[in-house]
């Protein structure tokens, strides 16, 4: 079978096989591949150039907010990683560990960085002495490993790329001030750059990270019906501040400790893309995050080639004038239909096709990704078209995903309610909760649905339920209402 006859062979149907589906999609799409490493993936340079494009968005947002970006080592000494209990044995399992520096064993074992919150606060007791050292506002690009045991392709993977936020402050509500901060960043960029719509809320006792007095989450809702935690945010309180001895002189003259914040996204947003935006054709990219907005293809046989090539040229560099960002199909190996699903694929928002027969007409063809639509434009417009044309398709697939997300919410009186929900439909389910762990495990064994998190809009989240403030489980008295979900 020729390199073009394989390539534009049908994915495999998300309706058929929504795990093969996404690997396929991965895969053929040139975002990442396995490696000889156990379930680390090689990211290539398109799912690279996505993530680099989201770093940017994100990268900005952090700095606007005051916050500056620092590296921390990526070994942790054990005696450092065991000073938090509670923090400790909720890694554990995932931990990797080094046990020998070349020809030497090592007298004391390194942890390969799982997260940052021991080497930070080690360095943190160092820095901060007093008042006028606060807050400490540091985010840092790195990469962590976690020894998963099942892993899929930017979801989850043995090692991941991330930023992790830690922050330290005078007092308690400045801490909270920074944790919801935060999070309405992460809101504001999934839903603004990636146009996937999220529920931002607060994690239940048992989902929270470990050490954490209180941890925020925004959920997002996959088209196969299962939630994805797209970021989470971290009041960390005093506690690793009393672990690790952070404490500073203040303006009384007594010694304090200080009060922490961590927060984080990682590659998962990848994962997070292709599953809410992805067809069975592959990617499909918002304009705001796409390495390449638009994709020029001529159509150009031999005996015009020449000239639909000297324009099409032309075109790339008026297009780039404008700020887009534009890439030229020249490739003389491939034919024009071959082309056109490569960058279907790889989820190029805009397709301009232009020919001889466009050139007599002084126009070319659009093709957009997210709908098929075709759209002639006259040559002269483009750059005027294009730009708005692009904020269109960015408002449109967040309408999209918006609409779908909608669709999915369900309310949930009662326990059998809730279990045929998540069983036929999936999706997110409302229900009122009384906090009890009991109660939270009951659900989950019973339908292997968690609680994604207790949404910050509680007076919306009632309005989805007509029934009494009775818990889903035990009919006690509920105070919150919990959204419940199966997830990745």
């Amino acid at each position: 079978m020729s390199k073009e006859k394989q390539f534009v062979k049908e994915i495999t149907s998300r309706d058929e096989d929504s795990a093969q589906w996404y690997v396929d999609i991965v895969r053929k799409a040139e975002l990442a591949d396995y490696s000889p490493v156990r379930g680390s993936m090689v990211i290539r340079p398109h799912g690279y150039a996505i993530w680099e494009g989201m770093q940017a968005g994100l990268d900005r947002r952090i700095k606007e907010t005051g916050h500056q970006n620092a590296y921390f080592p990526l070994f942790i000494p054990e005696s450092l990683l065991n000073k938090e209990a509670e923090h400790v044995e909720g890694f554990a399992p995932e931990v990797a560990w080094v046990t020998q520096g070349g020809t030497e064993k090592l007298s004391e074992r390194l942890a390969v960085r799982p997260t940052s919150e021991a080497i930070i606060c080690a360095m943190y007791s160092k820095w901060i002495q007093s008042y006028r050292d606060l807050p400490v506002l540091i985010n840092q690009w790195a990469n962590v490993v976690r020894w998963e045991m099942v892993t899929r392709p930017f979801l989850r993977t043995t090692e991941f790329l991330w930023q992790e936020g830690h922050t330290a402050h005078r007092t308690g509500e400045e801490a909270q001030a920074e944790v919801l901060s935060m999070l309405e960043v992460y809101r504001d960029f999934v839903e603004r750059d990636m146009a996937i719509p999220v529920i931002p809320g607060r994690k239940s006792e048992r989902e929270k990270f470990a050490g954490a007095q209180a941890t925020y989450s925004i959920e997002a809702l996959m088209q196969d019906g299962k939630a994805l935690q797209a970021g989470t945010t971290h009041n960390l309180a005093q506690h690793f501040a009393k672990v690790f001895d952070i404490t500073y002189l203040d303006e009384d003259s007594q010694l304090k400790y200080v009060y922490q914040t961590s927060w984080g996204v990682s590659t998962r947003l990848v994962g997070a893309l292709i599953m809410v935006h992805g067809d069975n054709r592959g990617l499909k990219l918002p304009p705001k995050i796409a390495p390449t907005q638009v994709v020029i293809v001529p159509i150009a046989p031999k005996k015009a080639r020449e000239i639909v090539l000297a324009k099409a040229q032309e075109l790339k560099g008026t297009l780039a004038r404008v700020g887009l960002r534009v890439h030229l199909d020249d490739r003389e190996e491939y034919s024009p239909g071959y082309k056109f699903n490569d960058w279907e694929m790889r989820g190029v928002p805009l397709r301009l096709e232009v020919g001889p027969r466009d050139l007599e007409n002084h126009q070319a063809l659009l093709v957009r990704r997210d709908t098929g639509e075709k759209i002639p434009l006259p040559l002269a417009d483009l750059t005027t078209a294009l730009p708005t044309l692009l904020e269109q398709i960015q408002e449109d697939m967040l309408k999209s995903a918006g609409d779908f997300l909608a669709v999915n919410s369900f309310a949930a009186a009662t326990l059998e309610e809730l279990a045929e929900t998540i069983a036929e439909k999936r999706g997110f389910v409302y229900a009122w909760w009384c906090g009890g762990e009991e109660c939270e495990l009951a659900v989950k064994e019973r339908t292997a649905a968690t609680i994604r998190n207790l949404p910050l809009d509680q007076e919306g989240a009632r309005e989805r339920l007509h029934s009494k403030a009775k818990c889903v489980h035990c009919g006690k008295e509920a105070k919150e209402v919990a959204i419940f979900a199966r997830a990745y």
